[in-house]
């Protein structure tokens, strides 16, 4: 009998003892065939996750980011104790003791799923093995990838150490709101670094991994205070907090950006502007946009951020003054439903959720309103961010809209979307009124650098970023009109001419496919042989294509080449008048090299670039200090800085450019608007019907330009011109920028000499002679020009002897219009206009 049960027994344990021999060897085989194509663990001791990059100004401020994955990395020995506690025990409380997989969680969670019919699944992943399903596996939920996990995890125990693990999982972890690892989420939630959490606080980070989209602190807000509550209790339950310190937390209300308990971290920096989206897209093109949004660029940028706000201002505001001058009263085009107006709530909800430009101060914020309600002579809004008063409601008077057509009721409706800002006093800045704004249809661009290193310190690429971020300063191709000129006239200086050199300023008639073209002057006059000097100063048109026809287009076109104003010229006549389209960017920087006396300037809107580690990348300053290492420098001796840049321009040939350009300011065509306290010099240019309008100039150190008109061209009526609309925005931005950066002389070459000139008609006139029509030009050493009407350039074209001429003084109402001009001349009989010699 005893025989029977031990034989019994016995078969019952060999059959145990091989049946798990073969279920070890079937797990032993399927770890094995699992095993064999997983991806390599080592290359997580190199893994480098993708970080934001951060734009800083001049100074140091921090403002702007670019992320695809908003994640601040941070090393482990920087992130607080009660951070990785929190996480641990919400997590994986054995994180130190296991190998990469905890067997009794597994058990536990197995046993949990059986005992509740499948009704209660919980995970018991480790920390270990949620690293190698986030950085080397998919996240698909199946049987394979959980057995190539568990390899993986005890794979990775043996390379890297539990704090490396650790890292890797706490600066890798989705936490929501976009927001990658605990750094970033710190910032989204609370606006703190992570060495100013609050126990709590941390506690409700490490709540999020389970499910981030289902643990919003406003909307789930129950919810989540209970998963915190519940990691409370496990940080107790482990030690790492006490009793004391778990009831006080737990006790403690959830506190978010998201609820409106903490500022949000982006009110501390200004909104994206037109300068940091042109270095994204600027650095996007030189890095790839992979490592731009996540290779955790520190970029230093060169904006000075209160030019920036003086740049935005004076242009925003010529654009209002000119689209305020149409009379034409326009909402945003965006409408608020009936239904959605009878409550507060409703409206404002609906407003809010509306595309609306939130970036305007121009005057004081611009805020996004309802019309509530409408007569003739008053409307009632509902104003965003501003509380209602049924004492004393937000409302705005038929007299604030004098400047337009119509009565309010006339041109706005109950529902309407607009845009208000408030009228404070100048004196107290007390609040007076409401008034109706609007943005311009009309565009425009502005930028502004430094002529010697091409540091960009401000830059508008159009009225308000929010509402079209297409980058007018940049990215617009348009006609530069009469501002081409100084590169006509700089490939003449460099061909021998000179300030007094006699150009005839007479009709001219070009036959081409298109049929025969007959440029004009801006005044229809034409007046005879003129001084190189007037051409410039009064910008004559005729007197220019003149000088491009004498010289060769293909001269002129090398020049505008090598200043970088286009890729390829067209070497056709017309465009010495500056045909051909370009954009402000590189007529600026071009204008640059005229200012600092010929010399080749890149601009950049980049000082620095450095990457994770803080390698320097890139630097835009190639000047080298040779002695700047030396312990100490001799009293008075200055440091050495070496400079390759090369020279595009005759030294001489921009300073008689700029002189000339000087003319133009003082009594040309910008003479009633750009008058600034230190010398400056510029060009103004308006195209054919005045579809576009230009002024660029620059003191000793400081150049701006500016453009405006339609996205889709069309004229801009009569009056408008480069002067009278671009030359006020670039006066009122320089006036600040010559209080903050100051201004002075410009330098004079030293090989050459002065001689005292009639500006009218070219002649020499003695050492000591004075009056309004006396000019001190500056000539090359070695030169001996020759003065009046001993030698004149007519480019080839005859000039008739029967042609009316005028005397020299245009009016500047004619020069407004400068050259606007392309129609027919007046008239002059047949075969007084030919090809040919003078005569």
């Amino acid at each position: 009998m005893l025989r029977a049960i031990f034989s019994f027994f016995g078969g019952i344990f060999s059959f145990v003892i091989t049946g798990m021999l073969a279920a070890a060897l079937l797990i032993a085989g399927i770890f094995w065939y699992y095993a064999q194509d997983l991806p390599s663990h080592e290359q997580l001791a190199n893994y480098a996750p993708p970080s934001i990059s951060r734009i800083y100004s001049g100074e140091g401020r921090l403002i702007d980011e670019f992320a695809q994955e908003r994640r601040l990395f941070t090393p482990i020995e920087d992130i607080p104790e009660r951070v990785k506690a929190a996480f641990i025990s919400a997590e994986d409380r054995n994180f130190y003791v296991h190998g990469g997989f905890d067997l009794r969680a597994i058990g536990a969670a197995a046993y949990q799923a059986i005992e509740s019919r499948g009704q209660n699944v919980r995970g018991a992943s480790t920390i270990t093995q949620q690293v190698m399903k986030n950085f080397l596996l998919s996240g698909d939920r199946t049987g394979e990838r959980k057995i190539k996990e568990l390899i993986l995890a005890s794979r990775v125990e043996g390379t890297l150490s539990k704090d490396d693990i650790l890292e890797l999982y706490l600066n890798e972890i989705f936490l929501g709101q976009n927001s990658y690892g605990v750094t970033a989420a710190a910032q989204t939630y609370f606006n703190k670094t992570l060495d100013d959490l609050t126990v709590e606080e941390a506690a409700f980070l490490a709540a999020l991994p389970q499910a981030p989209s289902n643990y919003h602190p406003v909307r789930n807000y129950d919810r989540v205070v209970a998963r915190r509550d519940y990691v409370l209790g496990e940080m107790l339950r482990n030690g790492y907090i006490d009793r004391a310190t778990h009831d006080r937390a737990k006790e403690l209300p959830l506190e978010t950006v998201q609820s409106g308990d903490f500022a949000s971290p982006r009110e501390n920096m200004p909104p994206r502007d037109y300068f940091t989206d042109e270095v994204r897209r600027q650095l996007s093109g030189t890095f790839g946009e992979d490592e731009f949004f996540g290779g955790g660029l520190s970029i230093r940028a060169t904006v000075d951020p209160d030019m920036q706000r003086e740049a935005a201002h004076a242009l925003q505001r010529a654009l209002e003054q000119y689209d305020r001058g149409l009379g034409e009263l326009r909402t945003t085009g965006e409408r608020i439903a009936p239904e959605q107006l009878g409550s507060e709530e409703d409206w404002r909800a609906a407003l809010a959720d509306l595309t609306l430009a939130r970036d305007i101060t121009l005057g004081n914020r611009w805020h996004p309103a309802v019309v509530l309600e409408v007569t003739p002579d008053r409307a009632r809004l509902g104003i965003e961010d501003m509380p209602s008063d049924q004492n004393a409601p937000h409302v705005v008077d038929r007299p604030d809209i004098d400047w337009a057509r119509g009565s309010l009721s006339d041109n706005l409706s109950v529902g309407d979307v607009v845009y208000v800002r408030a009228i404070t006093s100048d004196s107290d800045g007390s609040f007076l009124r409401w008034s109706l704004r609007q943005i311009p249809e009309i565009q425009g661009g502005f930028m502004a650098m430094d002529v010697n290193n091409g540091r960009v310190l401000a830059m508008q690429g159009g009225f308000s970023y929010e509402a079209s971020v297409f980058n007018r300063a940049t990215q617009a191709q348009r006609q530069p009109g009469s501002a081409f000129k100084p590169f006509v006239y700089a490939a003449a200086l460099d061909s021998g001419f000179t300030p007094a050199t006699i150009v005839i300023d007479a009709p001219i008639e070009i036959a081409t496919p298109q049929g025969v073209w007959r440029p004009t002057n801006a005044s229809n006059q034409f007046y005879g042989p003129t001084p190189v000097r007037t051409g410039i100063e009064r910008s004559r048109n005729l007197m220019t294509v003149r000088l491009a026809q004498e010289i060769g287009m293909d001269v002129v076109g090398g020049y505008a080449e090598r200043f970088g104003v286009y890729d390829r010229a067209e070497q056709y006549l017309a465009n010495a008048l500056g045909s051909q389209e370009t954009t402000l960017f590189r007529m600026v920087a071009a204008y640059a090299m005229f200012a600092n006396g010929g010399e080749r300037v890149e601009p950049t809107l980049v000082d620095r670039v450095q990457d994770r580690y803080g390698r320097t990348i890139y630097r835009h300053d190639q000047r080298n200090c040779v002695d700047c290492d030396e312990r100490g420098l001799a009293e008075g001796r200055k440091p050495w800085i070496t400079s390759s840049r090369a020279r595009v321009m005759d030294e001489v040939t921009a300073y008689q450019l700029t002189s000339m350009m000087q003319g133009v300011v003082q009594r040309g065509t910008a003479a009633r608007t750009v008058n600034l306290s230190v010398p400056t010099a510029g060009k103004t240019g308006t195209t054919n019907d005045a579809r576009d309008v230009w002024f660029v100039g620059y003191t000793s150190n400081i150049v701006a330009g500016c453009y405006l008109g339609y996205d889709q061209p069309k004229p801009l009526g009569r009056g408008a011109g480069g002067g009278t609309m671009c030359g006020p925005v670039f006066n009122e931005f320089m006036q600040k920028a010559v209080q903050k950066y100051g201004g002075g002389r410009f330098r004079v070459p030293e090989n050459g000499y002065f001689l005292k000139i009639d500006r009218t008609t070219g002649a020499r006139l003695p050492d000591d002679a004075s009056g309004p029509n006396v000019v001190a030009e500056f000539f090359r050493e070695g030169e001996e020009p020759i003065f009046g009407l001993a030698a004149i350039i007519d480019g080839g074209f005859a000039m008739g002897g029967d042609l009316p001429m005028f005397a020299p003084g245009e009016e500047y109402e004619a020069l407004e219009r400068e050259d606007a001009g392309r129609g027919t001349p007046p008239p002059a009989s047949f075969g007084t206009v030919t090809t040919g010699g003078l005569y």
